[in-house]
């Protein structure tokens, strides 16, 4: 933990700030200590250079979704390129410099590929907020970084009061079991004028996952052990590698080719990717407890139940919805 987040941290519970014991340090950061609120003297531990604001107790369903999720991104750990196409696809129509002096948060950091991207894009500060064990694998891919900060915490109880400019949840908030409550959670922690960005699974476009790779999913591979399902994982996975190489590759250059081929916006926009990148792919559609495919109604009723401004909701790959707006002032 860097000592810079201090300034960002308020308890949850009362509001007010925390001082910081250090037990344990490495140059800049702390690596073990605790965190102490200053009015209701709550007390929160910093453990391998991580604050932990961790619930006493966690719904079951959370605490299985969190395991799944920290099995693959401490597993799959790596930032590769593509992180940075998906990330611009996903956050359209915001940009780079869209980032620039931003104080900014992200809800549901997993491994930390977007944080050091947003970190990279001239950000004053981010911070990276996750559930799971990934935060191990987002402190180790960012802690290079001197406006990054890692936080172990429930997005439903964040310990900060209104002071980011920016927030985004990409891909986390349909894996919440009342993603609504997630986004407007999210909204709070805005500064007046802030702005928020979503992205989440579409019901339009993906019916034949809700039909045939759903009930598997919650009846079986999302209950059997990591590995299990990691293993079988791969046989799909080399078939979709196979089709991607050879079919949708291909139909990228060639319009015809691509409007005659099934779901192939989102295929053809994943056929450049690694066979590593598309396995786990797989395997996040096949490990998830919890996961909602949500329609654009639902999402504009987000935005308005927020009271965004000038929200902008569009379809992404005829499969998804990217959503972003402005929050008109401190929410209640």
């Amino acid at each position: 933990m860097k000592p810079a987040l201090l300034d960002l941290l308020a308890c949850r519970g009362c509001g007010h700030k925390f001082a910081l014991a250090t037990t344990a340090a490495d140059q800049d950061e702390v690596m073990e200590g605790a965190l102490t609120c200053s009015g209701c003297a709550a007390s929160f531990r910093v453990v391998r250079g991580i604050p932990r604001f961790l619930p006493a107790t966690l719904a079951a369903d959370k605490q299985a979704t969190a395991s799944a999720f920290g099995y693959e991104w401490t597993h799959y750990s790596q930032l590769t390129e593509a992180d940075r196409q998906e990330f611009l696809a996903w956050i359209r129509p915001l940009n780079e410099c869209d980032f620039d002096g931003q104080t900014v948060l992200d809800g549901g950091c997993g491994k930390g590929r977007h944080i050091a991207l947003a970190a990279e894009f001239g950000a004053r500060t981010v911070v990276g907020v996750d559930l799971s064990d990934a935060v191990e694998a987002a402190f180790r891919n960012t802690r290079h970084l001197p406006n990054v900060h890692v936080v172990q915490a429930d997005l439903l109880q964040l310990p900060f009061q209104n002071p980011f400019t920016l927030a985004y949840s990409i891909g986390v908030l349909h894996h919440l079991p009342v993603p609504k409550e997630g986004f407007l959670a999210l909204t709070k922690h805005l500064a007046p004028g802030g702005r928020i960005v979503t992205w989440v699974y579409g019901k339009e476009g993906n019916q034949w996952i809700e039909k045939l790779v759903d009930p598997i999913r919650k009846n079986f591979t999302s209950r059997i052990p990591r590995w299990a399902t990691r293993g079988l994982s791969f046989p799909p996975a080399v078939v979709l590698y196979a089709a991607l190489r050879t079919v949708y590759r291909p139909a990228t250059r060639r319009p015809g080719l691509k409007r005659r081929l099934p779901y192939s916006e989102y295929l053809c926009s994943i056929s450049g990717y690694t066979f590593a990148e598309n396995f786990w792919n797989v395997f996040d559609q096949l490990v998830a407890p919890t996961a909602f495919y949500h329609s654009e109604d639902e999402i504009v009723d987000w935005y308005r139940t927020a009271g965004i401004l000038e929200a902008r909701i569009e379809r992404h790959n005829a499969n998804s919805w990217r959503g972003t707006g402005l929050v008109r002032t401190a929410q209640p």
